[in-house]
């Protein structure tokens, strides 16, 4: 297994691209339990390059019928990002000072279950709640301050790379 680095700016372009609209690739989940992972998913994937085929326990998505829950469930995703040790990206659960553009921030509203996962497209030198910008889908959003949530708690996952064969 080899590493190679994330590609940030595809990731994001691929962000805005889509942040208003539906990539036709993909179904849109917004009727079912809503799109948000699977668009931080798409983004992934545009700055990853590759998904990881392991059934179950991977990062794809082939069709409705032929995807990981990580693709489309918040909590898998996390688990996935934060465990892989196969091809495709790879996250750390971090403090707000290491994100960057392309990253993923989880929000739970409730302060128990995380439900939402929002794409960074920009932070501050310094990030805070006030200069990260995301992109999201279910509620639409591109440069939407991250502060302009009311949420509980929030994970920031920093994508340190991506494995490759």
């Amino acid at each position: 297994m080899r590493t190679k680095p994330y590609n940030r700016t595809n990731a994001v372009f691929y962000a805005h691209k889509w942040a208003f609209g539906r990539n036709p690739q993909y179904y849109d989940f917004e009727h079912l339990g809503g799109d948000c992972t699977n668009f931080a998913s798409q983004v992934l994937y545009a700055g990853a390059g590759i998904m990881n085929p392991t059934p179950d326990l991977g990062w794809y998505y082939y069709s409705l019928g032929n995807r990981t829950p990580s693709w489309t469930g918040v909590e898998f995703l996390y688990r996935f990002l934060v465990n892989n040790r196969g091809v495709g990206p790879v996250a750390v659960e971090t403090d707000i000072l290491q994100m960057l553009p392309g990253d993923i921030v989880q929000l739970s509203f409730d302060g128990e279950v995380f439900r939402h996962s929002p794409v960074i497209v920009s932070a501050g030198i310094y990030p805070s709640p006030s200069n990260i910008l995301i992109a999201a889908h279910t509620h639409d959003a591109d440069n939407y301050p991250l502060d302009g949530y009311s949420y509980l708690r929030a994970r920031f996952l920093h994508i340190t790379h991506v494995n490759v064969w």
